[in-house]
């Protein structure tokens, strides 16, 4: 994908969320990283979704570096840096406040799997990490908070589990594009909305089967997926 086609697929995925009703205000950004390259696009920092343009997207290197500084980059940039880095076959990553993911995040727990919709897209329950300590809070803090993260998965795989919820924060979602992290955005937050509710009605329910979970995520993603149309010859 050029640098261009980047940037106008990051812009795409940013105004999906406020489309979707999942940022308010400035909250949240959308990042799409080149991995032949690795060149990071992301949204600027504090621009108003409705007067972005692809040419705003701002444009860094893996290490932080600025490419094109016209203007700042968003200020959770060193946590999409942090996970691009750490889990590599993810080609986007999206930070929002969407108020059902967020309670949960607030509360300290996971969203669990209680039934098929979820087990489509997150293999089980999307986890929380840790709060930071108070030694990470400074200068380090956007950094740290992916390091968080990258600690809350060890052992797990990214693409199995494509979303966390940062303690106190609010959720991170990533994909292999723009557009798929995007999807990812919105199902996680109708998935904890959903969860929410049923708790409500019956507060002893559990999460469903580890063999239903897995039927249903395996046949969209899994190495036999049958989900969907083969491509065409």
């Amino acid at each position: 994908m050029s640098l261009s086609a980047l940037k106008r697929a990051v812009l795409e995925a940013n105004l999906d969320t406020v489309r979707d009703g999942l940022v308010m205000a400035t909250f949240g950004n959308a990042s799409g990283i080149d991995r032949t390259t690795d060149q990071v696009v992301i949204k600027p920092s504090g621009v108003a979704y409705d007067t972005m343009t692809a040419e705003d997207m701002v444009t860094v290197s893996l290490d932080g570096a600025v490419v094109e500084d016209r203007l700042r980059p968003s200020s959770d940039l060193d946590t999409h840096l942090v996970l691009y880095r750490a889990f590599t076959g993810i080609g986007a990553v999206i930070h929002t406040h969407s108020t059902y993911a967020t309670i949960f995040a607030q509360a300290l727990m996971p969203i669990p799997c209680l039934g098929t919709t979820h087990a489509d897209y997150f293999r089980g329950d999307i986890p929380v990490t840790r709060h930071l300590r108070p030694g990470e809070l400074g200068d380090r803090y956007v950094a740290a908070t992916g390091e968080a993260i990258i600690e809350t998965f060890e052992g797990r795989d990214p693409l199995e589990m494509p979303a966390v919820l940062v303690a106190g924060h609010g959720p991170f979602v990533w994909g292999r594009t723009p557009k798929e992290a995007a999807l990812n955005a919105l199902i996680l937050e109708e998935c904890a909305r959903m969860a929410w509710f049923t708790k409500r009605l019956n507060p002893q329910v559990e999460p469903i089967p580890d063999a239903l979970r897995d039927r249903h995520f395996l046949r969209k993603h899994g190495a036999q997926a049958t989900y969907g149309q083969t491509e065409r010859l």
